[in-house]
């Protein structure tokens, strides 16, 4: 299968990512009720890849059947590892398809594009943030405006933010759209505190944006405990007994702040540290039934090669 896949003509990655603020007000319309809404993540360097050959006579595999093309995908995430696995073969997948039809697509076609047929297939509304890690790359600010969503590249070295996360899955697979659907229900619905929560989840994304520009890790790790501490109280079943279990661990041997990758329920926990104490906490973790990822930031977003 090796050889076969090299022969691929058109191959297409996109990174996943981790999120550190701001998360589930990217879905429309929640963003437009509070102020200045940003999400803050980072793109990792755990790809996901879609291959296209074509193929003799009328087809199409996917693996599926129809016509002319052969479709194969692949994604280094775990399953349900809440690090937008999905979101960035989306986005490959768009990406690939378009260099195969000689369509010439901007980076925020591309995002609408995946957005709305990864919505299409969850079947519940899905958020924006998640699909410019995957276009992009690097740390990213991605402020929520009435007239539209605005990417800001966060200057920052891949070492420092290497030096100071770690990456764990918890093993326990979960579907983001239904945690994030039963919140944004609750939100529409008109449940006040869910919707206090997102006015100090918002405040928290701005005050993180400033602190991580001003290279205040202190104040991101506090930041990040409180969204935290905000975010498991939206709805059941966004922490598990695990996660509680493993972020406690973390701040007891120098974890700054931690917090659960994506809607929740499991899936990846991502954990500030001082870069004094990464070791330290990595082996906690690891030996309290998580598995610690390989932590590196992708410096660059969606790439097509023409084999």
């Amino acid at each position: 299968m090796a050889r076969e896949l090299d022969n691929f003509p058109i191959v297409a990655q996109a990174p996943c990512r981790a999120d550190l603020a701001g998360s589930t007000m990217d879905l429309w319309p929640l963003y437009l009720f509070h102020s200045g809404p940003v999400t803050l993540n980072f793109a990792l360097e755990i790809l996901a890849t879609c291959r296209i050959r074509p193929l003799k006579g009328k087809r199409i595999e996917l693996r599926s059947r129809d016509t002319k093309l052969l479709i194969e995908t692949d994604s280094q995430s775990p399953a349900g590892a809440g690090i937008a696995g999905s979101s960035a073969l989306m986005i490959a997948t768009t990406a690939a398809l378009a260099r195969f039809t000689g369509r010439s697509l901007g980076l925020e076609q591309m995002r609408i594009i995946a957005q709305n047929v990864e919505a299409q297939i969850i079947n519940v509304p899905t958020g924006c943030q998640d699909y410019y890690p995957a276009l992009y790359g690097g740390v990213s600010a991605v402020h929520l405006d009435i007239d539209g969503i605005h990417r800001e590249a966060i200057p920052m070295q891949a070492g420092e933010m290497e030096s100071r996360f770690v990456l764990a899955y918890t093993g326990a697979p979960r579907q983001s759209g239904i945690n994030n659907w039963e919140v944004f229900k609750s939100h529409i619905n008109g449940d006040r505190r869910v919707y206090r929560n997102f006015n100090q989840i918002a405040d928290i994304a701005r005050a993180m944006h400033k602190a991580m520009l001003r290279r205040d890790w202190d104040e991101v790790g506090a930041l990040l405990r409180q969204e935290w501490k905000l975010r498991r109280s939206n709805a059941a079943g966004i922490t598990t007994p695990l996660i509680d279990k493993l972020i406690a661990l973390a701040g007891k041997q120098g974890g700054m702040g931690a917090k659960v990758c994506g809607a929740g329920g499991g899936g990846c926990v991502v954990f500030l540290v001082d870069p004094d104490a990464k070791v330290r906490v990595a082996q906690a973790i690891g030996e309290n039934g998580a598995q610690v990822l390989p932590l590196r930031v992708a410096t660059e977003g969606v790439r097509v090669e023409v084999q």
